[in-house]
């Protein structure tokens, strides 16, 4: 009886302690110094963490308030956060409004509580920008539009290929994650792009350093993490309209977007389309190696393509609960600068190709991205548990005119069962998982357990061959642990073991080749790859200290993190057009090994920001192709052969920043970025590494005030870039010299009736310099970088309010 008696006696505690209080709905309206409404305000209560968003009317409504004496806390970007007392016994409306903020001193960042709150507890160095950041900097692609990042650049093949490098670090070593999912396409060739539609990303953080705690293997120079924050408010509709104009290429795109939200359904919508031209350079030749190639109007003839995208985004959003769902579909076709894929550079068909700027001639590529993700999330009390799956599909052709080379017969057999023209196909499929619970065991201390899981199978087909197909598997698992001795200081431990399996498919040739055996030429298809098996694991751990007193912030973060080797680099054996090598992989190299020592030092103030974020990195064992003095026969091409080969490392530079406000609306800054590397074992001892950055800065002016005449958030933008020559090279690299530019941007918001617009202007390589980027592909053959081009980009939002049943 006495364990029945106890049982209600808590039942009727539990109870009163429910229910029996009474809850109570605070409603607000945020506005700003014109008395205008703000809309997408942050509210929130404390300590309770209750909070909302205000509406397109800049009201707020929070409930389920307990009597409580509470600290509201209202913010918005460009404003000074709003702080105050409130005492809660009753039902009330509490409104505010909010001044504007001096100038951003850091104006390449979202300026509200969540990225502070990431770069104040984030031990290695950070970025973080927003569509508005995007739209500012439109590039001819994602990762051209974060180029002006202090250490990211990219690989270029072309106006729209390129790849991201972060402080001189790229292809595999670069993870990019969209939607907590890691994005996999081709990302080991140097024409292959991202396929990511730079229009459908909201968010994206940038994490320079080794980041395989987290990311697991690929991740030893950096992430790329793409996210769709933004959710629609309760009961709303909307959308917006994008129309994309460069003059460069003649591009013309538009990107559509509608979302609606209905209680706890939500769902977005979104399809682009870009077509463009071939693109033009300040020249009128190139000279590609001992041959001078004329270019008619200055256009790099049959670089012009499109691409088609569609994305559907819909979740449920619930207390405590969140599920989403992401599908997408990237399409794309652009052409390979017909001088420089495959073909003599003379017996390209230039009637043909100069015939019109638009059309896409042989040789081209084709490529579809499709993609599902589902991203939940479970949270009650003190713990998260997240939960994401993914499902990829790259599918990608190349295609050319048949040519034979060396023993390839004069006429394509019709008894093979793939088409002539088809030069390369790769069709990879990949399936992902990742688990991460997140617990809170005290105000000071949070803990983070997580598994990374992925199957790749990447099939081939077509008439050429340079990797084998392949089956790989990965699946690491790490805890990661953060304490704060105080409100200004902390430390992180991460500790993380992976283990991976690859299993590389044999490859023979399609036709026979002679070979010389006692004095006769029988004929054998040759094989070109062997059956490979082979497993991989490692243990990564990491340690990191923040410490921020008043306006300083100070951080350190050593680690040590791995990469395994890739298809490519274990069983290359075949022609890589676009820089006319033959390259040759090596199945017995070992897993990348890195160190890497961190800091960063920032000092902010009223007026001025500055700060510096230097590195220190050595690999054991780095990966990377060697030139040789061979040449390819067998194949008739005669080029010049690579082998993969392995090497100890030393890298180490930095960037800096600094911002100072120099009157109340204009803004004086300067971001510089250097990176040395240095080979310290092996045959090209002393040496660099390839596609090495050279030292650059970027000096800058900008103006920005809240509302001027008719026009609102109005900016002007002043880019003054000096680059570095680059002496420091590997054989057969060239040195490149350095270059200077000027880029500005310029734009706002403007009101016509009630219709907001959003017009962001740019003019790139402003007096139309000629000049080489030493990471680019192009600059093997001597091809310089785009010429001047006028920007502009027009987004119309719209929105409403569903009417409450």
């Amino acid at each position: 009886m006495s364990k029945f008696f106890m049982l209600f006696l808590c039942f009727s505690i539990f109870y009163n302690l429910t229910f029996g209080q009474n809850y109570y709905v605070l409603n607000g309206v945020v506005v700003d110094e014109n008395n205008e409404a703000l809309a997408g305000a942050l509210v929130v209560l404390h300590p309770s963490k209750k909070g909302a968003v205000t509406d397109e009317l800049g009201k707020f409504t929070i409930s389920e308030l307990q009597a409580d004496n509470y600290v509201i806390e209202i913010s918005f970007i460009g404003y000074n956060t709003y702080t105050d007392s409130l005492e809660i016994i009753s039902n009330q409306t509490f409104n505010a409004q909010l001044q504007v903020a001096n100038l951003n001193l850091h104006e390449v960042i979202i300026t509200d509580n969540y990225v502070e709150k990431r770069k104040k507890e984030e031990s290695l160095n950070i970025e973080i920008v927003n569509d508005n950041y995007l739209k500012q900097n439109l590039g001819g692609s994602l990762m051209n539009s974060l180029e002006r990042l202090p250490g990211v650049s990219t690989l270029d093949i072309g106006s729209g290929q390129s790849k991201p490098v972060i402080r001189g670090l790229g292809f595999n070593r670069v993870v990019v994650v969209e939607n907590n999912i890691k994005h996999e396409a081709q990302q080991w060739g140097s024409d292959h792009g991202l396929e990511i539609d730079q229009y459908a990303v909201d968010n994206v953080e940038i994490i320079k350093g080794p980041s395989s705690l987290m990311y697991g293997s690929d991740a030893i120079g950096g992430v790329i993490d793409m996210k769709n924050r933004i959710l629609p408010t309760k009961n709303s509709f909307g959308g917006a309209v994008n129309l994309t104009g460069k003059s460069n290429n003649d591009l013309l795109g538009t990107s559509l977007s509608l979302y609606g939200r209905k209680d706890w359904f939500f769902v977005n919508l979104r399809t682009t389309f870009i077509d463009y031209g071939d693109y033009k350079v300040p020249t009128d030749s190139v000279d590609i190696y001992s041959y001078r190639a004329a270019l008619y109007k200055n256009h790099l003839r049959n670089t012009a393509g499109y691409e088609k995208n569609v994305h559907l985004n819909f979740g449920i959003i619930q207390n405590g609960f969140q599920s989403r769902f992401y599908v997408s579909s990237v399409n794309s076709k652009s052409g390979f600068f017909a001088n420089a894929h495959g073909l003599e550079p003379r017996n390209v068909d230039t009637e043909l190709h100069d015939k019109s700027s638009r059309d896409v001639n042989y040789p081209y590529h084709k490529v579809n991205h499709f993609k599902v993700i589902n991203t939940t999330q479970y949270q009650w009390e003190k713990s998260k548990l997240e939960f994401d799956l993914g499902f990829q599909r790259n599918f990608r052709q190349e295609r050319s005119q048949y040519v034979s080379h060396g023993y390839m017969p004069p006429v394509f057999p019709d008894t093979l069962d793939f088409d002539s023209d088809l030069e390369r196909e790769f069709d990879k499929f990949v399936y992902s998982g990742n688990l991460k619970l997140y617990h809170q065991f005290s105000e000071k201390t949070k803990l983070v357990f997580g598994m990374n899981s992925e199957f790749q199978n990447n099939r081939i087909d077509g008439r050429g061959f340079i990797i084998p197909a392949y089956k790989q598997y990965t699946v690491g698992g790490f805890v990661f642990a953060r304490h704060n001795f105080s409100l200004k200081s902390g430390i992180q431990l991460g500790l993380r073991y992976d283990y991976g399996n690859i299993k590389i498919v044999d490859y023979y040739d399609w036709f026979p080749s002679p070979v010389k055996e006692n004095g006769n030429k029988p004929e054998e298809y040759l094989q070109r790859a062997e059956s490979i098996n082979r497993n991989f694991s490692n243990i990564s751990w990491s340690v990191g200290y923040n410490f921020n007193p008043d306006n300083w912030s100070i951080k350190a973060n050593v680690g040590k993190s791995f990469r395994m080797p890739i298809a490519k680099e274990l069983a290359a054996n075949g022609v890589n057009y676009h820089s006319f090598s033959y390259e040759v992989g090596d199945s017995e190299l070992s897993p990348e090994i890195s160190y890497q020592f961190d800091a960063g030092l920032e000092y902010h103030s009223k007026k001025l920001a500055i700060g510096a974020t230097p590195f220190v990195n050595y690999f054991s064992n780095y990966t990377y192709l060697n030139p040789t003095a061979e040449h390819d026969r067998l194949y008739g091409n005669g080029n010049q052969v690579f082998y993969y080969t392995e090497s100890e490392v030393i890298r180490y530079g930095g960037e800096i920043h600094a911002h100072y406000e120099l009157l109340k609306n204009v803004q004086l800054g300067i971001i510089g970025e250097y990176v040395y590397s240095e080979q310290l074992s092996g045959e090209k001892k002393g040496f660099t590494l390839p596609f090495s950055p050279p030292a650059s800065a970027i000096f800058n002016v900008k103006y920005q005030k809240r509302k001027l005449e008719f026009i609102k958030n109005a900016y002007f933008s002043f880019d003054y870039r000096i680059t570095a020559s680059q002496n420091n090279i590997v054989p057969p690299e060239e040195p490149t010299d350095g270059f200077q530019l000027i880029n500005i941007g310029f734009g706002g918001d403007f009101s016509m009736g009630k219709q907001n617009v959003n017009i962001s202007m740019q003019v790139q390589n402003l007096l139309n310099t000629k000049y080489f980027n030493h990471t680019s592909y192009y600059r093997l053959i001597n091809v310089p970088e785009p010429g001047r081009n006028f920007i502009v980009n027009i987004s119309i939002p719209f929105s409403g309010k569903f009417e409450h049943q």
